[in-house]
């Protein structure tokens, strides 16, 4: 139900944005701590380990990441900050494509033991400007 209900508002805001149908795309970003609760750190070698075996088979045609320093408050107003590797996906809008971006958010949490990953869904427009 939830994820119908996020279908349809994101079909309306591409309908608002209207870029060409030919070029329409949702644009997924997920947010990926890199703290380990109790502890420690998702290393370098961790990382690349995780995306070469469970993001890159997914999304072989490819994908951006990026290095980011996040912050919020925390439930008690302390204001957190934690390093953060971001995974952006371009993809069509589809069922199978939203349960694969979940699906890798939850392998994450799973693997460095994560309170939560952050998912932003975006409707885009995607040119290769040549």
């Amino acid at each position: 139900m939830r994820a119908a209900v996020v279908l349809s508002l994101l079909l309306t805001a591409c309908a608002t944005v209207a870029p060409p149908v030919e070029n329409a795309v949702l644009a997924d970003r997920l947010f990926c701590g890199r703290t380990i609760p109790g502890g420690g750190v998702v290393s370098d070698e961790e990382w690349s380990s995780f995306v070469a075996d469970f993001v890159t088979p997914r999304y072989p045609q490819g994908l951006t990441i990026w290095r980011a320093e996040g912050q919020w408050r925390e439930k008690d107003g302390t204001l957190a900050h934690e390093p953060v590797m971001v995974i952006e996906i371009l993809h069509p809008l589809s069922l199978e494509h939203d349960r694969t971006i979940n699906e890798i958010a939850a392998e994450y949490k799973r693997r460095f033991h994560q309170e939560a990953v952050l998912r932003v869904t975006l409707p885009a427009r995607m040119d290769f400007i040549e």
